[in-house]
């Protein structure tokens, strides 16, 4: 007897809101031009999790001289029941680099007219919560100028 392996499935899990301050640059490095973006709030909300997003995140960040931004967010995020679950998010954004430009400049784009894309990984003692221990996620998003809007899926 032969099995195949199942295809995966998605399934939304929660939409997230999270509010940005300006990047920091703190210039070029031999990776490429390193950033920060301080997490400074947001909401999150969906079938699977609510809450908001609490201050003091940020999101370390790459640009790479082929324009593409390697991303790795950590912040944490408290349930709607006060349960705490932190977040670490690995992704990668580019496209265009006039799209990017703009982008930059805090302009509004077709989230459809470039790539946005993260691997997220989950952390929590909440039992309601466990299956994000244990549940491969990941994550498409939108850049505005004072916001990343991301929505998580779980991989079924």
């Amino acid at each position: 007897m032969a099995f195949e392996p199942t295809k995966p499935q998605l399934e939304l899990a929660f939409h997230a809101r999270i509010a940005v301050a300006a990047p920091r640059s703190l210039g070029r490095t031999p990776a490429g031009e390193r950033r920060i973006i301080d997490i400074v709030g947001g909401e999150v909300s969906g079938p699977r999790l609510s809450g908001r997003i609490l201050p003091g995140g940020a999101d370390w960040q790459i640009l790479r001289d082929d324009g593409t931004a390697v991303l790795e967010a950590r912040y944490t995020i408290e349930a709607a029941d006060r349960s705490l679950v932190y977040v670490r998010n690995f992704g990668f954004r580019h496209g265009p680099p006039d799209l990017l430009m703009r982008i930059g400049r805090g302009e509004e784009v077709d989230p459809a007219l470039y790539y946005f894309r993260g691997a997220p990984a989950f952390e929590t003692a909440a039992p309601e919560l466990a299956w994000l221990n244990r549940t491969v996620t990941v994550c498409s998003g939108v850049r505005t100028r004072d916001r990343v809007i991301l929505d998580f899926y779980a991989v079924k």
